[in-house]
């Protein structure tokens, strides 16, 4: 059996940075074991699976498919970088026609589209609630120890928990610290949360100005120890940086090793639209 297969990094337009995710193109169904052994084959933190709904589907011509993801360890509800992803390859390689692409998915019907050498992902937007300090002291702990903490979200939806750390820290702060996130699953005691966002104000002035604010995701619970640049921690950094700094339209920074910059704009409908480049980096053939 021969399913095509492609690296892309996403939220950059330069190979090797941003976030890499593996697409596989099924022309078939895939037996469902098969989905979890290839990806724990490509070792990635997401594999996308696209695939037909329907007998006479065609991946240049058809407008709506089925995707899912999968990390190394399991399926997961959402990932927008994979989905980023998933456009690039219908969109770039498999010179698809649409203007706009929709996907079936776990977390409902998402939409993709081209806007100026970017692709445009249409996400739910995710509320934070504040989180009570006591629950969640262990885990904060191991991930910035004595670090200054300003406010402490929790969204239920996607099980993440935010951490603002204090305006008087640089980017550089973020970039530099040293986080061992395996410790994260021994300190989490209360069992909801699944995903932690470390985040910081953007800094106006300086050589880094224009962002509006700075990220680092992780995601032990899931297999993946820290994501390079993570689409579904920003559909609850935006709804929380956006009633913060009072503002729809943004630019973030995901300040992992990679990095990778996303464009960010909420929309009327209780949605947000997020922006990204991409690179296509491999193409081949999967053969079992």
């Amino acid at each position: 059996m021969q399913i095509p297969i492609f690296t892309v990094d996403a939220f950059t337009n330069r190979p090797f940075s941003g976030n890499p995710a593996a697409v596989c193109l099924l022309e078939n169904d895939l037996d469902e074991d098969l989905h979890q052994k290839i990806a724990t084959e490509m070792n990635l933190s997401e594999t996308a699976f696209i695939r037909k709904l329907h007998p006479g589907d065609d991946f240049t011509k058809s407008s709506c498919f089925g995707l899912r993801w999968f990390t190394p360890a399991s399926e997961v509800p959402l990932c927008g970088h994979a989905t980023l992803a998933a456009a690039a390859v219908l969109f770039h390689v498999q010179k698809n026609t649409n203007s706009v692409l929709t996907f079936m998915t776990l977390s409902g019907e998402l939409k993709a589209r081209q806007v100026e050498g970017h692709i445009v992902l249409d996400l739910p937007l995710y509320f934070t609630y504040p989180q009570v300090l006591q629950e969640v002291e262990e885990l904060i702990k191991a991930a910035v120890g004595d670090m200054v903490v300003q406010d402490l979200r929790y969204s239920p939806d996607t099980k993440k928990l935010l951490v603002r750390l204090s305006d008087a820290y640089e980017r550089s702060v973020l970039e530099e610290l040293q986080v061992s996130a395996q410790s994260f699953l021994s300190a989490e005691k209360t069992g909801k949360v699944k995903g932690l966002i470390l985040t910081l104000k953007g800094n106006s002035s300086g050589k880094h100005k224009g962002h509006d604010f700075y990220s680092r995701y992780f995601s032990p619970w899931y297999g993946v120890l820290e994501d390079p640049v993570t689409g579904s921690a920003h559909a609850v950094l935006s709804s929380y940086w956006s009633e913060q700094l009072g503002k729809k339209e943004m630019l973030a920074f995901q300040c992992s090793r990679r990095g990778g910059e996303l464009k960010i704009s909420l929309r009327n409908d209780g949605r947000v639209d997020i922006a990204g480049q991409i690179a296509v980096v491999l193409k081949g053939n999967l053969t079992f």
